[in-house]
């Protein structure tokens, strides 16, 4: 079992990764603000929500004050995942590298930077970061876990890194082709983050209701059903229909007398004005629905509406998409 692990990136998810991984493994976590790594220090991560807890990982700022790491959970956002890794070239060589990013193409970003064995990962668990030391566990659902076949990860090791989630309170699945499980949260996310992020709705009830003929639910229902063509024209079978992940939290809090409003990380990043990572996820589905010639005109204009909102930002429209 690994024994010490770094996560990289404290924001909602590496703040629930790191906090629940202290309280059973010697944890560090790399952050870039000297602020954040002193809050650490001194007050640890306190989890609410789904779980009533407080631990203390170790922070710091640069790779070089780290000391030998088993496995390095990169956290952070796609758009961030390309410098994160850079820095840490040189570093940890032993090391398993975690991916957790959303969409396409994560691997490839850390392959370019070392030689490291990889794991790639997608996670269904959310939580709202109200402060450096402080996360609300909102939604309990698993991480997704497979080899990367390009550094020929054993299926042993991806199952090692899944008991140390599992040993620190958090959900997770092993699988020998993680794809199925991408693919249905890659649809599911691209469709309903990009689609929160135009509109300004938060992931809930609007996003499923389809009854009346202006519902948004209608939209999100066509663009998924677009999704699952270009998954099935690129040799996928879904493991779960992306429809029923989003719609699932909404049911579960209705049954429980608490609806459900979560506000996708792209739409926030979009109300702060950060870069989001469109081009990971709904950009991915549209290129991929091109690369295999699925005919997918609203996940394409949904794209396309984006890159001219998120370029008209910057001022130059005339940028070429990744």
């Amino acid at each position: 079992m690994p024994e010490r692990v770094l996560v990289v990136g404290p924001g909602a998810i590496g703040s629930l990764l790191a906090a629940h991984l202290a309280r059973t493994t010697e944890t560090w976590v790399l952050t870039r603000r000297p602020e954040h790594a002193q809050a650490l220090a001194r007050h640890g991560i306190t989890v609410s929500g789904r779980a009533d807890f407080t631990s203390r990982p170790r922070a710091r700022v640069h790779p070089q004050e780290l000391p030998e790491l088993d496995v390095v959970f990169m956290a952070t956002k796609a758009t961030y995942l390309q410098g994160a890794t850079a820095a840490l070239k040189g570093y940890a060589p032993g090391a398993t590298v975690v991916t957790l990013q959303n969409g396409l193409g994560a691997e490839d970003v850390v392959r370019r930077q070392g030689g490291w064995q990889i794991v790639a990962g997608t996670t269904l668990m959310g939580g709202v970061r109200h402060s450096d030391t402080h996360i609300e566990y909102e939604l309990d659902a698993p991480t997704w876990l497979g080899p990367c076949e390009e550094t020929a990860t054993p299926l042993m090791r991806v199952a090692e890194i899944a008991s140390l989630l599992v040993a620190s309170g958090l959900k997770a699945e092993v699988f020998a082709d993680l794809r199925p499980a991408r693919w249905s949260k890659l649809i599911f996310n691209a469709v309903v983050a990009t689609i929160s992020a135009l509109t300004g709705v938060e992931h809930a009830h609007e996003m499923v209701a389809t009854e009346g003929f202006g519902d948004l639910g209608n939209v999100v229902r066509d663009a998924i059903e677009e999704g699952k063509a270009i998954a099935a024209a690129a040799g996928v079978e879904l493991l779960e229909d992306p429809w029923e992940l989003s719609a699932r939290p909404i049911e579960e809090g209705l049954a429980r007398g608490m609806p459900y409003s979560h506000a996708p990380s792209m739409l926030l990043d979009a109300a702060a004005g950060t870069p989001t990572e469109y081009e990971f996820n709904i950009g991915a589905l549209a290129r991929e629905a091109a690369r295999h010639g699925v005919d997918a005109p609203l996940t394409t204009a949904i794209y396309r509406l984006w890159r001219a909102r998120e370029l008209a930002s910057t001022g130059d429209l005339t940028v070429e998409s990744a």
